[in-house]
Parts: structure tokens; C-alpha cells; sequence
């Protein structure tokens, strides 16, 4: 969708990241005075903080299978499933029940069907994740909508009843939350699109801490458009310094959040693809240019890319110390064999969970920063890039 000829209507929302914000700047003979302020107590803190530790353990990483029906039904049809809820608690039996997972999966995003679902047995899945020393999750926005008086981008929504959803959620088990939003470069971004993400998402994270769940915080920059790395670099700079802002002004307390960003690559279309040590390279040094050193573990999304690429991105990125657990939170490139072996048939759970495991133990080798993709199959080096949606 083209994303130029735009009429300008106000100094927000037509302001392009790569120039001077008018917002911050004092006028002249303007007087310094003295502000003080409270930060209220939060009778969850020390459980967040040991929550987000347990998560951001060496050598683990998140498994993210909280999909919206709609998507997971997209997945099934792609082996030939219809989109029922027997079908979807079906493969997330099949991953939630692998023997051994909680040897390199510290955490599970659930999508709320989910997490109040159970096996076939009568075993709640949050029963099986504890059992495996994994931490429950839960996805809590609503989705993407249009954002008026914007170039066409999106806010999401799902802030209104967060508080009361997330001590349900809490109560069920789950003890982190998810809240993804979205950034669109080729459509600027705008500053309204970018000051409307980063303030969601700090909202989203200081309901969160209230009601005790940990909350991931994943402002996505999409991989949509041509544009070289270095432009990814800039926005995603100036993303992550809104989020961080903003998360300060609603007093979240950095010790018991985690972060989901996007890996600093060139566009998908863009001409030059870079190697595993540049994205590397640029990733880190968005992060520590933004990301305070008090935050316990960075869970990195696929984006897209293939199981290997991802891998090997990730592992890149653990070749020297970091002030953060550096690790990931994949879906696809998690699922994408694991889905293609089972292909809907019983007698096929036992090598689709072999699979997953084997998965699995690449990231967590990647994460120690000792991988190779050395004996890898064919299907796990394919990408998965769908435009719009990088998960």
C-alpha cells in the first residue's frame, strides 16, 4: 500500500522519524523548579523479578503458540486440517506434552482458548508447563486497528478490561503476559504512530506488574519495504527510546519486564540480504544504545525468517558477553517442521515432538552462543516471511 502524497493535518502525526521533535524543548526565560513524586509500591514486585529470572534462565528460551484461532486455522489448512477447536487443541497438545521441553523452553505464550484448555486426558495445559519447569503466558491485546490521522498504519487495542482480564489470567495460571504492536517503515512511520505504540505498551506493562504477570513488551518493527539496515537501525532507535520513556512515566519496573524486538535487518525486499555477524552487529548495537541494563532477558521474534537463519542470527548475537539474557521467542521458526511432520495424524505426535526438540535445542545451543548449522535439513533453512506480519 503506498504510503506517500499525504496531506499534512498536524505537527504529530505528520512528523517522520529523522527529524528534530518539537516536543522537549524549553522556550527561553523558562524557570528550572523543583518536582518530586511517588512511586507506589506494587505487592508483586519480588515475584516479577523472580518470574522474569526464571524466564531469562541460560540456555531457554519462550516457545510462542498464543496465534488467534484465525491464524492457527491457517496454519491447520496448510496440512489439510480443518479450523476446529478439537484440531487446535490437538497440536497444541502435541507441543505442550513433549517429554523434555523444559529443558530448553523456560516459557509458553498461550493464546487464551489455550490456556483454560486441557489434554485429552483431563490434564490442564498449564499443569503440563509447570511440570516441565515452564513458566505460563498469555497473549492480552485485542489486535490491530486503522489509526486515525495517521499513513496508514495501526494501533492495537485491548486496554480497556486489561486489569480485570489479567487477574483472571493469574488466577488460571498464567504468570507473564503479551501485548504486540506494530511498526510500519514504509509508511514512515509517523510520530503519532510511534508515540501511540510505545504509550500503549507502557500502559499494557504497568496494568500487568499490578496484577502480577511479567509483561513482554513488542513494539514490532515489520519487515516490509526496501529499505537498507541502517534505516531499521535509525527507527528502531527511535522505537525503543519512546518505549522506554514511556515506561518510566507509568513507573514499570524495568527488573520484572521482558523485551520482544524485532532483529535489525535490511526491508525483505530490500537487494542486499546481510549476513548472520551484521545483523548481529546492528541488533546490539540498537540494544545497548537503548535498552537499560536492569532488564533481565531480550526474547528476540523470527521475523520471518527461516528456523536456520533465525538460529543463526541468534547465535551470532551470543558470542560475547551481553548486560541481558539475549535469547528467543520464536512461533514459526519453532513450529514450521513440528507442523509439517505431524500433518494431522496420531500415529505422527511422537517425530513431530522429536522435532521440536530438536528445534528447540539448536536455540538453546544458540543462545549458550554454540551452534552450528552444520546436519541441518532442507525444510528448516526455507523462510516464512509473510508480508504484514512478521512472527
Amino acid at each position: 500500500m503506498a504510503c506517500a502524497n499525504l496531506v499534512k493535518l498536524n505537527a504529530a502525526s505528520s512528523s517522520w522519524i529523522g527529524q528534530k521533535s518539537p516536543f522537549g524543548q524549553r522556550s527561553q526565560g523558562s524557570s528550572t523548579r523543583r518536582v518530586s513524586f511517588s512511586i507506589r509500591a506494587n505487592s508483586y514486585t519480588d515475584e516479577l523479578v523472580q518470574t522474569a529470572k526464571t524466564i531469562a534462565s541460560p540456555g531457554r528460551g519462550i516457545l510462542a503458540i498464543d496465534e488467534s484461532n484465525a491464524t492457527c486455522g491457517k496454519r491447520l489448512a496448510s496440512i489439510g486440517l480443518d479450523n476446529t477447536e478439537t484440531n487446535r487443541q490437538a497440536y497444541r497438545q502435541l507441543l505442550l506434552t513433549t517429554p523434555g521441553l523444559g529443558e530448553y523452553i523456560s516459557g509458553a505464550i498461550l493464546f487464551e482458548e489455550t490456556l483454560y484448555q486441557s489434554t485429552t486426558d483431563g490434564k490442564k495445559f498449564v499443569d503440563c508447563l509447570r511440570d516441565e519447569n515452564i513458566v505460563p503466558g498469555i497473549k492480552v491485546d485485542k489486535g490491530l486497528v486503522p489509526l486515525p490521522g495517521s499513513n496508514n498504519e495501526s494501533w492495537c487495542q485491548g486496554l480497556d478490561g486489561l486489569a480485570s482480564r489479567s487477574a483472571e489470567y493469574y488466577k488460571q495460571g498464567a504468570r507473564f503476559a503479551k501485548w504486540r504492536t506494530v511498526v510500519s517503515i514504509p509508511c514512515g512511520p509517523s510520530a503519532l504512530a510511534v508515540k501511540e505504540a510505545a504509550w500503549g505498551l507502557a500502559r499494557y506493562a504497568a496494568i500487568s506488574q499490578d496484577n502480577g504477570l511479567v509483561p513482554i513488551v513488542e513494539p514490532e518493527i515489520l519487515l516490509d519495504g526496501d529499505h537498507p539496515i541502517d534505516r531499521t537501525l535509525e527507527v528502531a532507535e527511535k522505537v525503543w527510546s519512546e518505549v522506554f520513556y514511556y515506561l518510566a512515566e507509568n513507573n514499570v519496573v524495568f527488573e520484572g519486564i521482558l523485551l520482544k524486538p524485532s532483529m535489525v535487518t535490511p526491508g525483505a525486499e530490500h537487494k542486499e540480504k546481510a549476513s548472520a555477524d551484521t545483523i548481529a552487529k546492528y541488533t546490539l548495537t540498537m540494544l545497548k544504545r537503548r535498552v537499560p541494563p536492569a532488564v533481565p532477558g531480550i526474547m528476540f521474534l523470527s521475523g520471518g525468517q527461516s528456523e536456520v537463519q533465525a538460529t543463526l542470527n541468534l547465535n551470532a548475537m551470543n558470542q560475547s558477553p551481553n548486560p541481558w539474557h539475549v535469547s528467543f521467542s520464536y512461533a514459526r521458526a519453532l513450529q514450521n517442521t513440528v507442523l509439517k511432520t505431524w500433518q494431522g495424524r496420531p500415529d505422527n505426535v511422537e517425530a513431530a515432538q522429536k522435532s521440536l526438540l530438536v528445534r528447540a535445542k539448536a536455540n538453546s545451543l544458540a543462545q549458550l552462543g554454540r551452534y552450528s548449522a552444520e546436519g541441518e535439513s532442507e525444510e528448516a533453512t526455507k523462510g516464512m516471511f509473510v508480508k504484514g506480519y512478521t512472527y
